[in-house]
């Protein structure tokens, strides 16, 4: 007899909002980082709408500072589903606009995809974009709904959340408003790695084991590359390191870690206290509401 344990009702769940999505919006969307949280959401969507092509693109918005392997992971996987991919570039906005970029030792993009990202919702009309957003990230992803109204400006107002009693969704919005769905809202970061052992979902390799140069910064390993400055004073080193989240390689550390297999990092989640992101992500740690401010600003 099949038994349906907590993975078939989180999976249950998340397929039955992106089903949701497909009948309430016209024009949605799909963010792809190339990140684990989105390759799960890509396969929640083939459970949800195969043998049929997806009612929606997948769109990558690209810093230009991207970890290399997570973009071929990314070309492969697009290519091995045949679905369509729209990628919004960061460089040319910034060129054609003529934003300043960041200054600094990890000069992040992060804050001006918001540019981008508002960018592509409005050339291609998209009024909702799915993410892979989770609850246990981060404190201001955990105010949020699952589907989260931003208004015609792109903005996030927290205080204006609406309700989502017993399963009902509403997809309501005026006309230049869309809203950003998040499947997995109520899946965690060992909820994701168990999904992702049981279906043998594959991988960007950086999530594993691997050795790599990197300096280090306020007790974390960050991986040398052209977009860090790299200073006198700083010692580069030889590392094994793997990542917990997928970011810009300005803003993303790795941890140390000789888990090189899923069934290892499972183990490695179990028995650790901190969270992917406040754990290795620089740029949540500017300022105690870093990402509300990027969330109200329009960021994803």
């Amino acid at each position: 007899m099949y038994s349906f344990d907590y993975l078939d009702q989180l999976e249950s769940e998340a397929i039955h909002i992106l089903r949701e999505v497909a009948g309430q919006f016209e024009r949605p969307a799909l963010l792809f980082s190339g990140g684990k949280d989105s390759i799960t959401l890509v396969r929640l969507a083939e459970k949800a709408f195969r043998p049929g092509k997806f009612p929606f693109p997948l769109v990558h918005i690209d810093t230009g500072h991207n970890f290399p392997e997570a973009i071929d992971f990314r070309d492969q996987l697009v290519q091995r589903l045949g679905e369509k991919l729209i990628v919004g570039s960061v460089e040319e906005t910034i060129n054609e606009k003529k934003l300043t970029e960041p200054k600094g030792k990890f000069a992040s993009r992060n804050a001006l995809q918001t540019y981008t990202l508002l960018e592509v919702i409005e050339k291609y009309g998209f009024d909702a974009c799915i993410g892979g957003a989770r609850r246990d990230e981060e404190k201001a992803r955990a105010k949020e709904r699952i589907f989260s109204v931003r208004n015609e400006f792109g903005q996030w107002e927290p205080k204006l959340q609406r309700p989502e009693l017993w399963n009902i969704y509403n997809g309501r919005i005026s006309k230049g408003e869309n809203v950003r769905v998040f499947p997995i809202s109520n899946w965690t970061e060992l909820d994701v790695w168990n999904y992702i052992r049981r279906e043998k979902i594959e991988l960007p390799s950086i999530y594993f084991s691997h050795e790599r140069n990197c300096i280090s910064f306020q007790d974390q390993w960050v991986a040398v590359s052209p977009f860090v400055t790299i200073d006198e004073d700083d010692h580069i080193e030889k590392r094994r390191v793997r990542y917990r989240t997928v970011g810009d390689m300005t803003c993303t550390a790795a941890v140390e870690s000789n888990a090189s297999t899923i069934d290892e990092i499972i183990n490695e989640i179990i028995a650790t206290k901190t969270s992917e992101r406040g754990e290795t992500r620089i740029d949540d740690k500017v300022s105690e509401a870093a990402m509300e401010d990027r969330k109200k600003n329009g960021y994803f």
